[in-house]
């Protein structure tokens, strides 16, 4: 994650041989389609064709600081979408759309990977699910919720994508979870501050949420309503029966809300157990992996760096996952029997 992630990765990529590189993610309605795609190819070739490209529109809160319409943005990421696999194709480029004009151009480079890098889209929604499910790219669900809830979403996913009519040049089918993350040989010290890390970046007493709420209000009055496309986003920013802010994080596997009274009672260990977190020592970790997989996650992504854990403890999460957890994983996976 990155304001300009094209720049890190561009270092990255001399630094690294192995270790593939993903946009986590570029806003599409904030920039130019020729100058991602021309932004992407180039990395991708720095990196040796490592690259993959997360997409995605941000938030009304932030829209409206770049002085963007909330309500075009689903549109206009749509547009790009599609636009983009277009301009890494060989030959001139053309386009006439509602967002953007682009006369007949050679643009490069093209993609290190041919055809070019596998596509994703952050989601929080069930409407975002099914996007991609369309468009035949994969999914980074960036909510915080148990897996046991983002199960029977996954299963749609998968089934639905099998009926893509793909944006790009092939269907990336996979999806990716963002779950909190920290490994330490304290299993329960980890697990305390993993949840302490959990309730400050994504509760509903985060900072920054007072002023989202009279921002999301302010736009309801001014435009009489909510959009369709926008009503899941809204919905947890504004007040109601005592939900404002509180991510889907229903435990038992249903559908609900935590309500923001019950939000910090949660005790760390009912995270840990429940997968919303990945917490603890080795074993305790790799317990947690099993639950997501066993949901039918692909690909995991850690957050460990936040502002509620010291440096050094994400230090050694980081070297405790890499020696005591991915070696079990890689194991694992060498034992299993090939998918057919």
């Amino acid at each position: 994650m990155s304001p300009c992630p094209e720049v890190i990765f561009g270092a990255l990529s001399q630094l690294t041989k192995r270790i593939r590189l993903g946009f986590g993610v570029v806003i599409l309605p904030y920039h130019h389609p020729v100058r991602v795609a021309e932004r992407v190819a180039m990395v991708d070739h720095m990196s040796g064709g490592r690259v993959e490209f997360g997409t995605g529109r941000s938030a009304p809160y932030e829209q409206i600081g770049m002085g963007i319409d909330p309500r075009n943005t689903r549109a206009m990421w749509e547009e790009s979408l599609r636009m983009i696999p277009r301009i890494w194709e060989d030959g001139p480029f053309s386009h006439e759309g509602q967002f953007w004009k682009v006369p007949p151009r050679d643009v490069r480079p093209k993609p290190y990977q041919k055809p070019h890098p596998p596509i994703w889209v952050a989601a929080l929604q069930p409407a975002t699910y099914e996007l991609a499910a369309e468009t035949g790219i994969g999914v980074m669900a960036l909510s915080v919720a148990a897996p046991s809830y983002l199960a029977p979403h996954i299963k749609r996913y998968k089934e639905r994508v099998r009926q893509a009519k793909p944006v790009g040049k092939f269907v990336n089918d996979q999806w990716l979870s963002s779950t909190m993350a920290l490994c330490d040989w304290d299993s329960k010290g980890a697990r305390e501050l993993a949840a302490r890390s959990l309730r400050t970046f994504f509760g509903p007493d985060r900072p920054y949420l007072k002023d989202q709420t009279h921002l999301y209000e302010q736009l309801v009055a001014s435009w009489g309503g909510v959009p369709e496309h926008l009503q899941a986003n809204f919905a947890r920013y504004l007040k109601g029966e005592g939900t404002a802010g509180a991510p889907e994080v229903d435990l038992s596997g249903g559908s609900g809300q935590i309500a923001s009274a019950l939000w910090n009672q949660i005790d760390a260990d009912t995270l840990v157990d429940r997968g919303v977190l990945v917490a603890g020592d080795p074993d305790s970790c790799l317990r947690g992996i099993a639950i997501h997989e066993e949901a039918g996650v692909d690909e995991l992504q850690f957050l460990m760096a936040t502002e509620t854990v010291p440096h050094d403890k994400v230090m050694t999460s980081i070297e405790m996952f890499g020696k005591h957890v991915i070696p079990e994983l890689k194991k694992k996976a060498a034992a299993a029997p090939a998918r057919a």
